[in-house]
């Protein structure tokens, strides 16, 4: 894969769905076969997104009478037309790649509903102020996580994953996906810009949310690996030390990396435009067999 060129990116682009279809069904476990770890570690995102992604819907949804802005209308019924079919396209994984390779998901995915739909999830209950600065709240979780997964899809469309002999359907799930994330990346800060959202409450909601989410990644490789009959049973210290390998191998994003772009996130004045580039995101959605089949 080649590096991003700035000097070609575009900008913003009109965001639409793009109604993919994917077949995991002779898909191995190990999808990265050379590096079961990494593949746990990011299939573990598969159990995660649905619901996550129909909370980020929700949220829009509720926002979206709230925004007089046209051209941002516009951008949050893209973004959610894409996270839709995000969380149809992950669904249909869990089903066919994961529980079709005999994992039994409900107790990891219980977890993630009881986050997004109870704790993240709307409440209908609360009186109008109060009901509109719950929904800011979500919108700034949504703010920071969407530019965690803009970095993680930048880092999936470069990463050399071939090496490790990932399996091509599976790769072209996670980079289409990365793409689409890298092509809205500025949806969720300008929607949190557009409620005057302060820095403070925006940056406390993305250090929360982000490292949440990286707790969770590292808790669903543990159990994913757990119900690997092919793997041992690892506590988290040996967890955590087999995923700093796979890091240190460049089959999952390290630390570091991981450490700059959220310092990037948190400089005042912050744009989402130095997380990715448009071009290359686009580019790689005009080869990708599943968004080209779409297309047709």
């Amino acid at each position: 894969m080649s590096r991003k060129v700035s000097a070609l990116d575009p900008g913003k682009v009109d965001v639409h769905a793009r109604n993919v279809s994917f077949d995991w069904r002779n898909t191995p476990l190990h999808w990265m076969a050379l590096d079961p770890v990494a593949s746990h570690l990011i299939s573990a995102l598969t159990l995660l997104l649905p619901e996550g992604e129909r909370m980020f819907c929700a949220a829009f949804t509720e926002a979206l009478p709230l925004i007089a802005d046209e051209k941002l209308r516009e951008d949050v019924l893209g973004f959610i037309g894409q996270e839709s079919m995000h969380a149809r396209t992950h669904d249909k994984a869990i089903e066919e790649f994961l529980e079709g390779n005999g994992i039994d998901v409900r107790p990891f995915v219980a977890h993630a509903e009881y986050i997004f739909r109870t704790i993240l999830g709307p409440r209908t209950e609360l009186g109008p102020v109060a009901q509109r600065q719950y929904l800011l709240e979500r919108l700034a979780v949504i703010s920071g996580l969407e530019h965690m997964f803009a970095f993680l899809g930048d880092w999936i469309i470069n990463a050399d994953l071939e090496r490790f002999g990932a399996d091509p359907a599976m790769l072209d799930l996670y980079r289409w996906h990365g793409a689409e994330e890298v092509e809205h990346r500025n949806v969720a800060h300008d929607v949190a810009e557009y409620f005057d959202m302060s820095y403070t409450r925006r940056n406390l909601a993305m250090v929360i949310a982000v490292f949440s989410l990286l707790l969770f990644l590292i808790r669903g490789a543990k159990f994913l690996t757990h119900e690997d009959p092919a793997l041992d049973k690892p506590g988290y210290p040996r967890m955590l030390w087999r995923i700093v390998g796979s890091m240190r191998r460049g089959a999952l994003p390290s630390f570091s990396m991981i450490g700059r772009s959220l310092a990037h996130c948190l400089k005042p004045g912050y744009s989402p435009e130095v997380v990715g580039n448009t071009a290359q995101a686009l580019a790689y959605l005009a080869t990708s067999p599943a968004a080209r089949a779409a297309a047709s």
